[in-house]
């Protein structure tokens, strides 16, 4: 795959839309969610898009999708880079997901399975851990 242009902030609408799509939460995001979100392609129709939500040393990576034709180019692998150094630059130490369908993804990409249980507070305060997956999830972990 040649190498993926990433933009910052996809407009709400696209990111939104993108997401249901996939079966993916929007519910709780906001426009102020769209300045730690990164996309490839078109703002109003993007290829793939990714977010994080930063909680001081702690941040939870959420909303990666790509969509079925870009999908095994390496642009999810690049999605996720680009917010782990994202992350790295606001300061971030931790990085943390849930997810229903792709552990072993992030396994491939130096996740760890926590117990929800070791949730920092940060994390646990988000809708996305408190509310919206559902307690079967894998709960995972990565240093920064």
């Amino acid at each position: 795959m040649a190498a993926a242009v990433l933009h910052v902030a996809p407009s709400r609408e696209a990111a939104v839309a993108m997401l249901e799509a996939s079966g993916l939460p929007a519910s709780d995001l906001t426009a102020g969610h769209m300045r730690h979100f990164f996309y490839a392609g078109s703002a109003r129709d993007p290829a793939g898009l990714v977010g994080i939500e930063i909680h001081g040393a702690d941040a939870l990576l959420r909303s990666l999708v790509v969509s079925a034709d870009r999908r095994s180019t390496g642009l999810g692998s690049a999605l996720v880079l680009r917010a782990e150094s994202h992350a790295r630059e606001q300061g971030v130490r931790s990085m943390y997901l849930l997810t229903t369908t792709a552990e072993d993804y992030f396994v491939r990409r130096g996740y760890v399975r926590l117990e929800r249980a070791d949730a920092p507070d940060g994390i646990r305060a988000t809708r996305e851990f408190s509310d919206i997956c559902p307690a079967s999830s894998a709960f995972m972990f990565k240093p920064l």
